[in-house]
């Protein structure tokens, strides 16, 4: 546990679970800092580290020290997806060395709500490049700048991805805690594959201003920990409507403290939907799923099958929307950034910059990019006709039709399977997972630790309706006390035979 004495009789802060013991914030900075070079060249999960960290730390344990506590979490450190701005020298890269010298100066709005909060920003974690949306052949974890992250848990198997960084450090405890982005399964995955809890909020929920973008319509930010209660305080910090990121509009009427009230007894009575159709890809992993089942059921939990249910259309209007968006959306990114830091101002720029640079494409080529640059823009009619349809299917005809069909609150399912052996030949052996539904409809998704597959971590989904992260993390929290099934990571080079 990372454990913050109290100055000064200052109240108590809440632990963080993590694996550096101290005093004050600045022992716990210096005690991460340690932990990431002492880890980091193995597991590749940092790629920056925050030059002033330790001032910023210093400064806040003054403010303790005189009676100033801004939240509870006050002191604590986390890591930033390398997606997101921050205005501490260090740059913003997605993993491209395109914008290796991408220093912007400025905090994206949800970095100034997290040290307005007194957290400490230690540093910018790996990811996958472009968070995963360069090539439909790639390598989970894997970025020019960064390297291959590797999963703390066996070191030859994947992270997952895009927020590959930010699973694998909090989970090996070089960070307490971490923001990672989800466009479709950035956040669960990784948190999934690295045995943590992570919480893909509502779209709309938290800003996106000032983080690289693919898609306007399904891209969030959202907290990566080791306990529903940490993510649950994240997220009460960062939540917030932003003047600039219209999707957040109403997110002030939404904003609430998701830390109170959570209980152990939120499944007594709760009926759920079981998403039968999200199992079959990993059969080991479908038999921990139904272990999870009869713990939910031993919590009070009332449970109801959902045999079928047919993603395919979703699927494939959701490549027109995310390739369409992604050309608007990044051209808008980069016409924000210095074009003397930044050189690419277009996606035919970025495409023309990786064909001139040996290192981008060694392992595995652009086409996603490549089809987004041929896409018509945002006022496209097949376009606008995917976007609707999209929504449309795996919204009021998706999870809401499961939810109303079945009287349930919320829909359980297998986040993912085991993590698999990167391959940097092949790209990545992706299995099934939970993540599209939630993702496409712009509806929370929670992933807590459901036991593991030969020693490799497999998290159970709670999914809801629009605005339901507050349930969600409630019916997590009441599973996660009754079960406690997450693990330290072992560090294991293989399991192969």
């Amino acid at each position: 546990m990372t454990k913050f004495a109290h100055l000064a009789g200052a109240a108590a802060i809440a632990l963080l679970a993590g694996t550096v013991h101290a005093q004050t914030s600045e022992d716990a900075t210096k005690g991460y800092l340690a932990v990431i070079k002492d880890k980091n060249p193995v597991l590749h999960a940092v790629i920056a580290t925050n030059p002033h960290a330790l001032a910023d730390a210093r400064a806040l344990d003054a403010e303790r020290k005189a009676g100033k506590v801004r939240s509870p979490l006050h002191g604590a450190p986390i890591l930033l997806k390398d997606n997101i701005e921050s205005a501490d020298d260090t740059a913003t890269t997605a993993g491209s060395l395109a914008l290796k010298d991408n220093v912007t100066n400025r905090d994206a709005p949800i970095v100034k709500r997290l040290t307005d909060a007194g957290l400490v920003i230690l540093g910018k974690a790996n990811l996958s490049e472009w968070a995963n949306i360069r090539s439909s052949k790639s390598i989970s974890g894997w970025s020019a700048i960064g390297g291959t992250v590797r999963n703390p848990y066996v070191l030859d198997r994947s992270a997952c991805g895009s927020s590959s960084g930010s699973g694998a450090a909090v989970a090996a405890g070089l960070a307490p805690l971490a923001i990672g982005t989800e466009t479709d399964g950035s956040i669960t995955c990784p948190a999934a594959i690295n045995g943590l809890v992570g919480l893909k909020p509502t779209v709309g929920l938290v800003s996106r201003t000032h983080i690289v973008p693919i898609s306007h319509s399904q891209d969030t930010a959202g907290p990566m920990t080791t306990t529903v209660l940490d993510a649950a305080k994240v997220l009460t910090v960062i939540a917030g409507s932003d003047p600039a990121d219209p999707a957040t509009k109403d997110a002030d009427a939404r904003k609430t403290d998701y830390a109170a009230g959570l209980s152990k007894d939120a499944l007594k009575g709760v009926k759920l939907a079981v998403a039968r159709f999200y199992t079959g890809y990993s059969p080991k992993t479908d038999a921990v799923f139904e272990a999870a089942l009869k713990d939910l059921k031993a919590q009070g939990a009332i449970l109801v099958d959902v045999k079928d249910f047919d993603e395919g259309p979703i699927g494939k209007a959701e490549g027109v929307v995310l390739y369409t968006e992604l050309k608007a959306d990044m051209a808008a990114y980069l016409a924000s950034t210095d074009p003397k830091k930044v050189k690419s101002r277009t996606l035919a720029d970025l495409i023309a910059f990786n064909k001139a640079t040996p290192k981008e494409l060694q392992w595995f080529g652009q086409e996603s990019f490549e089809k987004a640059e041929k896409t018509k823009g945002l006022t496209d009619p097949d376009y606008l006709k995917a976007l609707a349809d999209s929504k449309r299917l795996a919204g009021p005809e998706g999870i809401d039709k499961i939810l109303k069909n079945t009287g349930a609150v919320a829909i359980v399912a297998p986040t993912t399977g085991p993590a698999w052996t990167i391959d940097p030949l092949n790209g990545d052996n992706y299995g099934g997972s939970a993540t599209t539904l939630p993702a496409v409809a712009g509806y929370p998704h929670l992933t807590v630790p459901m036991g593991d597959v030969t020693g490799l971590p497999v998290g159970l989904s709670f999914i809801g309706p629009a605005w339901s992260e507050k349930l969600l993390l409630n019916l997590g929290y009441a599973y996660e006390q009754a079960t406690h099934h997450r693990k330290p990571p072992t560090f294991l080079k293989t399991i192969a035979p």
